[in-house]
């Protein structure tokens, strides 16, 4: 889909390149067509074969890539990810919406590890006495 001069693509569209003949993937919400690439990645072709059709921008940050990495992004970019799916994205990374809330991930386990040390302390003292 052409908008404003520039080519958007959705997830879906982007999901159905991923074959040994087409592979496309998003890094960062734009599109890329790393078809030509593959044989020449220095990482193994298997690594972009598992990446193929998606977003791929966590494991693409977090290998490290170089500043060269990133500037031969250039030449096989094709376009952005629609902005409906950057939304979807970025809600889906998003933590505050996708883990678990203040209460359930840390006051919940703290009051319990109070509960406990109490209930030791309690046991210990009275096994002392008897």
């Amino acid at each position: 889909m052409e908008q404003n001069g520039l080519t958007y693509y959705t997830l879906e569209e982007v999901s159905r390149r991923n074959s040994a003949k087409e592979i496309w993937l998003v890094i960062h919400s734009k599109v890329y067509d790393i078809t030509r690439f593959v044989e020449e990645h220095p990482g193994g072709e298997e690594v972009l074969f598992e990446q193929a059709g998606a977003d791929a921008t966590e494991s693409f940050e977090d290998v490290g890539h170089s500043l060269d990495a990133k500037e031969m992004l250039k030449q096989y970019y094709i376009g952005d990810l629609h902005p409906d799916d950057c939304n979807k994205q970025v809600k889906k990374d998003n933590p505050a919406s996708s883990s678990p809330s203040f209460w359930a991930k840390w006051l919940i386990p703290a009051v319990a590890s109070v509960i406990l040390a109490v209930m030791y302390r309690f046991y210990s003292l009275d096994s002392r006495s008897s």
